[in-house]
């Protein structure tokens, strides 16, 4: 593969000085800045998906962004740094979510922090999915993206890096029905190819100095990697980064997906890697094991669709409230696609037969009263 190359370097901490280096290291060996052009107009494509200060892990760090902005800027571009958080696509959100993240001293530097709520459709011819789709219309005011995500375990992906973060072109409330049109796991993953196959980004950085562990992608806890990561694909650097945290190839649906269009390679071992990712190998990483549709095959006699069908019963992961956590503030009825939750005698009850198992609820609560709820079977399955 032409772009197969990903490249991991060390980054102590977000102090300044070692953000800047790192980046400088990390972007070396895939040519640097070198294709940046004075005049340029950059989009940033930041993980933002809540309101949350840095230390939680929960969004692209700000040192970071900021490091890199300096760098495109002292080549004379003109930077823009944005997502869409998983909540209204308006001002008084995004504006909460750049002051938690701490992105006033972008600002001053002449950053512009994307404040065009306006939204565009799309129509992709050679998707696999999405074929038509709404985003945010701002990326299109940029000659090039740049797509800087959070390495984070996920619910539903299992892995939340540089594929999953083009989610974040669908406009804010508008993804629970992304999930509702798309409530398998693997056509999910395809839904994501196809935006990483359309904004196609010129390059992708991994925040992996501090990640995050178990109940991810909002609620779980932060872990100290070291690293960051860079690739010019989305899927060579996801294949890296699960390989880091200790997961399987397969148990990640958007590898997977990309495998099927023959956009990663077929093995770990084939890919191109510039850096010693094992010294930034954790000795543990709690990951969200998903076995929800990746193992099984398509066979469509009626025996074989009993036996998927009895198969995914006993494997197959869904959201469970957390006794005792659950405030009954009704953030997971709201954003549930499905509208399959309840707030009853003031606690979250979910109505199973209608459940989509997208997780929306879990990644989305405030308080992590949602988890991901894996049967004895795929428990002991992955010992």
């Amino acid at each position: 593969m032409k772009n197969d190359l990903v490249s991991i370097v060390s980054c102590a901490d977000y102090a300044d000085e070692h953000c800047t280096q790192a980046l400088l290291e990390v972007l070396e060996p895939l040519g640097g800045l070198d294709w940046v052009t004075p005049g340029m107009r950059i989009a940033i494509k930041a993980n933002f998906v809540s309101a949350a200060k840095p230390e939680r892990a929960v969004t692209t760090h700000p040192r970071l962004l900021i490091a890199l902005s300096k760098l495109l800027i002292a080549r004379g571009a003109h930077v823009t740094i944005g997502d869409s958080p998983g909540n209204f696509y308006t001002a008084a959100v995004l504006n909460r979510v750049y002051a938690m993240a701490g992105l006033e001293e972008a600002e001053a530097l002449g950053v512009t922090l994307n404040r065009d709520f306006s939204e565009k459709q799309a129509y992709s011819e050679h998707a696999v999915q999405a074929k038509s789709f709404t985003y945010t219309r701002y990326l299109d005011d940029a000659d090039a993206i740049i797509n800087f995500c959070k390495l984070k375990s996920h619910g539903m992906m299992a892995l939340s890096a540089a594929a999953k973060n083009l989610f974040g072109t669908i406009p804010g409330t508008m993804k629970p029905e992304y999930h509702y049109r798309f409530p398998n796991p693997n056509d999910f993953a395809d839904m994501i190819v196809d935006l990483d196959e359309y904004f196609k980004p010129v390059l992708h950085i991994c925040d992996a100095v501090t990640a995050m562990e178990g109940n991810g992608p909002t609620q779980g806890t932060p872990k100290f990697l070291g690293c960051l990561i860079a690739s010019k694909d989305p899927h060579c650097l996801d294949l890296l980064a699960a390989k880091l945290i200790g997961l399987e190839p397969y148990e990640v649906p958007t590898i997977a997906a990309a495998k099927r269009r023959d956009l990663v390679p077929e093995r770990f071992e084939d890919l191109n890697i510039s850096g010693d990712w094992e010294a930034f190998r954790p000795a543990e990483f709690k990951c969200i094991r998903n076995r929800n549709s990746t193992l099984f095959v398509n066979d469509t006699t009626m025996f074989g669709r009993l036996t998927q069908k009895a198969i995914r019963i006993c494997l197959e992961s869904r959201p469970q409230v957390k006794t005792g956590a659950c405030i009954g503030c009704g953030r997971c009825a709201n954003v549930c696609p499905a509208h399959t939750i309840e707030i009853k005698n003031g606690k979250a009850l979910i109505h199973r037969q209608n459940c989509i198992k997208c997780f929306c609820c879990q990644e989305f609560c405030p308080k992590g009263a949602m988890v991901v709820h894996r049967t004895a079977l795929a428990r002991m399955l992955n010992k």
